[in-house]
């Protein structure tokens, strides 16, 4: 079993900042690439692309390979950036590693809100 926990999220004011953190649990021997997707209320879950005008300069993704941890520093927060946001982890092909599916594993979720 895959389980991701996810961490950090909150409310903020805009002009805020939070770092959101993903880490997969177990399976210290297997890399897994991981990813941040976000679903604001009404809409579709999106991939969170850093290079997006959206978020462009505000936000960033970096990744502690040997912890299979995943973060999204966001900063400089918008009200449309409100979203429950969601990390994805897709496992590499090791015989260490936990079967692949179509769309990887996904962490329970964080909600992040921010209030103009």
């Amino acid at each position: 079993q895959v389980q991701l926990v996810e961490s950090g999220g909150g409310s903020v004011q805009a002009g805020g900042s939070l770092r959101l953190s993903c880490a997969v649990s177990g399976w210290k021997y297997c890399r897994f690439a991981m990813s941040w997707y976000r679903q604001a209320p009404g809409k579709e879950r999106e991939f969170v692309s850093v290079i997006d005008s959206a978020v462009r300069g505000r936000f960033t993704i970096s990744q502690d390979n040997a912890k299979n941890t995943v973060y999204l520093q966001m900063n400089n927060l918008k009200a449309e950036d409100t979203a429950m946001y969601y990390c994805n982890a897709r496992p590499g092909g090791s015989s260490y590693c936990p079967p692949r599916t179509e769309f990887g594993y996904w962490g329970q979720g964080t909600q992040v809100t921010v209030s103009s």
